[in-house]
C-alpha cells in the first residue's frame, strides 16, 4: 500500500515537472514573440518617422511655396494682386515692387518690410498691408490712401494742380485728375509768397477745413471753391452766389453764422447780386452786380 501510494506521487511529481517544463517553453516562445512584435513595432514606427521627414521636406520645397519670377511683371501677374488703391495707379505701386527683387525664399519666409516701405513712399499711401498666400504662392497689396480735402488752381476754369490730404501733405499732379467718387473743396490760389500752399502747415488747413464745414452747414448749399488770391479778401462760391468773407481767422465763424439771415432776401431779390459782404464784424451787405 506504502509503495503504491510512494509510486503514485513519483507519477504526479513527473507529470507536474513536464507541464512546468511545458510551460516554461510556452512562456519563452510567448516572451520572443511578445520581444518580435515589440521591435517591429519599434522599426516600424522608425520607418514612418522617415517616411514623414522626407513628405514634409518634398511638401516644403515644393513650387508652390516660392513666387513665380514673373511675379512683378505685369499688373495681371495671377501671382499678385492690388486692391483698393483709387488715387495711385497699379503701375505705381509695381514700379516700387520692382525696386526688389522677386523672394527666391518660400513664400512663409519672406519678410515683406522691404516692398512695404518702397510702397509707403508714395505721397498719397497712409498704409500698406500685404498678404502672402500659397498654393500657388501669392502676394496681396491692400492699399489705404489719404482722404484728398483741397484741391489747388489758379483760376477757377483751370484742372487743379495739386491737392491736399487729411494728413496735411501736398500731393504733386502726378496722382491728378482725381477719381470722381472724392469731393474735395477747390482753391484758387496764384502760391505767392506771401502765401505759398506749398509751405501751409496743418494749423492752415484745418482753419480752412473748419471754415468750408460751416458754411455748408449753415448755408445749406454745395460750396464751389475758395477764392485765396488775395489771401486778405478770401471770397467762397457756393452755389451761383459768392460771399466775400475777407480774412479767415476765428472771427469769420462769427460772420458766417449771419448767412441765414441773409440768404432768404437774397433769394427774393430780382437783381444780379455780386457777393454777400461779410467782412465786417457789425455789418452785412448785399452787393448789386452794377
Amino acid at each position: 500500500m506504502a509503495d503504491s501510494e510512494n509510486d503514485k506521487l513519483e507519477y504526479d511529481s513527473e507529470q507536474y515537472i513536464q507541464t512546468r517544463i511545458k510551460r516554461n517553453k510556452q512562456e519563452r516562445s510567448l516572451r520572443k514573440t511578445n520581444m518580435w512584435l515589440y521591435r517591429f513595432k519599434i522599426f516600424l514606427r522608425f520607418i514612418l518617422i522617415l517616411l514623414l521627414a522626407y513628405i514634409c521636406y518634398r511638401l516644403v520645397r515644393i513650387h508652390q511655396w516660392y513666387l513665380s519670377p514673373k511675379a512683378f511683371d505685369s499688373i495681371k501677374s495671377p501671382y499678385l494682386e492690388i486692391t483698393h488703391n483709387v488715387i495711385v495707379p497699379d503701375y505705381y505701386i509695381l514700379a516700387a515692387l520692382r525696386k526688389n527683387e522677386v523672394p527666391k525664399v518660400p513664400i512663409y519666409m519672406y519678410n515683406t518690410d522691404k516692398i512695404k516701405s518702397e510702397i509707403m513712399k508714395l505721397d498719397p499711401i497712409k498704409n500698406v498691408f500685404i498678404r502672402r498666400f500659397w498654393f500657388p504662392a501669392r502676394l496681396q497689396i491692400i492699399v489705404q490712401e489719404s482722404t484728398p480735402i483741397f484741391t489747388i488752381a489758379p483760376d477757377e476754369n483751370v484742372e487743379p494742380i495739386a491737392f491736399f490730404t487729411d494728413t496735411g501733405k501736398l500731393i504733386s499732379r502726378d496722382f491728378l485728375p482725381l477719381d470722381k467718387s472724392f469731393k474735395p473743396v477747390k482753391i484758387l490760389t496764384y502760391g505767392t509768397q506771401g502765401d505759398d500752399y506749398r509751405h501751409w502747415d496743418k494749423q492752415r488747413l484745418d482753419m480752412l477745413e473748419r471754415m468750408t464745414k460751416a458754411v455748408k452747414a449753415i448755408s445749406k448749399e454745395p460750396l464751389d471753391y475758395i477764392d485765396l488770391r488775395n489771401p486778405n479778401d478770401a471770397y467762397v462760391q457756393i452755389n451761383k452766389i459768392k460771399i466775400r468773407l475777407g480774412k479767415i481767422d476765428e472771427t469769420c465763424f462769427e460772420r458766417i453764422s449771419r448767412l441765414p439771415s441773409i440768404m432768404p432776401q437774397v433769394k427774393t431779390l430780382d437783381k444780379k447780386i455780386k457777393y454777400i459782404d461779410l467782412r465786417w464784424k457789425d455789418a452785412s451787405y448785399i452787393k448789386l452786380d452794377e
